[in-house]
């Protein structure tokens, strides 16, 4: 786990997860999207102060696997409560990510829309079939079944922005998560499955996530 904060630490701040992709972790996730650099510039730019805390998420597509791995339960049971004795807000949680993050942002959402105040998914990586989902990303056409995002209605309360680029293989599928989960900002322009794209949106992101944790506050 790692935390990224504002000058002066983020004790009393609300928290906003961020899911990194198949391949990544939790300290490379910062890396890859400049995350310490684009936190304070959000900040500065007017955005309510927030924490971002990325979490290492393996290869499960985050959602709990046969073989006992369950990042879900890691997040709830103990990611959150060691944030909270440090001080962080825990009660209403955002989550961003990309690629298989994305994904893991819009599952957390739906399966717990209670915590989730706002997901903002970067190429999220989803499939229309169990058949054509990438090797490992599911158990079983079962487990396909039970944690599927596309077909599904938005979460009540939740916050949506989708992003994924035109060259992305995730765009047909994308434009589909927006036509079922109806996000409040959404862009589907140039770009594709890349870290250079995944920063890019990464401000306007930010600046989504930072609004909804404020509006919960």
């Amino acid at each position: 786990m790692v935390t990224v904060t504002p000058a002066g630490g983020g004790r009393g701040l609300p928290v906003c997860l961020v899911l990194h992709g198949r391949g990544d972790d939790a300290r490379r996730a910062v890396g890859l999207l400049g995350l310490d650099r684009l936190l304070p510039a959000a900040i500065g730019a007017g955005v309510a102060p927030f924490a971002l805390v990325t979490v290492d998420g393996g290869e499960t597509y985050w959602h709990p696997r046969a073989s006992g791995d369950n990042p879900e339960a890691m997040i709830l049971d103990e990611i959150r409560p060691r944030l909270a004795a440090a001080g962080l807000r825990t009660t209403r949680l955002a989550v961003l990510g990309w690629s298989m993050g994305g994904y893991g942002a819009l599952l957390l959402a739906r399966r717990h829309p209670a915590l989730v105040v706002a997901a903002a998914a970067s190429s999220p990586a989803m499939w229309r079939t169990y058949g054509a989902s990438a090797p490992g990303a599911f158990d079983s056409a079962a487990d396909f079944a039970a944690h599927r995002i596309l077909g599904t209605a938005p979460a009540p309360g939740v916050a949506y922005r989708i992003d994924c680029g035109d060259a992305d293989p995730f765009a047909a599928v994308s434009r589909r998560a927006v036509a079922d989960l109806r996000p409040q900002e959404h862009s589907l322009g140039p770009g594709g499955h890349t870290p250079a794209y995944w920063r890019a949106v990464a401000p306007a992101q930010l600046a989504f996530v930072g609004a909804a944790l404020s509006r919960a506050a």
